[in-house]
């Protein structure tokens, strides 16, 4: 799997960081869109993204508010937390909400890549075998798979 096929929207209300991470990426073979603050991140989720990297705290609508919003209508993209402001309580919440995953700035850009590798494994794979299900006219094994998906992430 080309890691550029794997598409990423990171979500920080720090500019320079948001920046400076999207140029690592790039570096790293990845290809990431950039939302400054949480509505222009609900406008670029409506084109295809397998992964959001999120913060939390950001002025205006944030990072929980989001979560919320892609799970309601994107419930597929894998969202990953990375914020400078969590804390256990933050992390039991957000997990709870759909989180795929939760990270704490500052973090090791190979565990950032680690976990947005494993986030998009698992959203082809749940999808696949899902799909092989619904083919199979066992639509509701598909669901199951789906939903137990959600349990063991925390979605449910």
């Amino acid at each position: 799997m080309p890691q550029e096929d794997i598409k990423i929207l990171l979500v920080d209300d720090e500019k320079q960081f948001v920046d400076t991470l999207s140029e690592r990426l790039e570096m790293r073979g990845f290809n990431a869109r950039v939302a400054y603050n949480g509505e222009e991140a609900l406008e670029k989720v409506k084109q295809p993204t397998d992964v959001i990297v999120l913060d939390l705290r950001m002025p205006g609508m944030d990072g929980f508010e989001v979560l919320k919003a892609v799970k309601k209508s994107n419930p597929d993209v894998q969202v990953i937390i990375l914020t400078g402001h969590g804390g256990d309580a933050e992390e039991k919440t957000a997990y709870r909400m759909g989180a795929y995953s939760f990270l704490r700035k500052p973090m090791d850009i190979d565990d950032l890549l680690a976990s947005i590798r494993m986030a998009y494994r698992d959203k082809i794979e749940n999808t696949m075998v899902a799909v092989s299900l619904a083919e199979g006219g066992d639509f509701d094994s598909a669901k199951d798979v789906l939903r137990e998906q959600d349990v063991i992430e925390g979605r449910m």
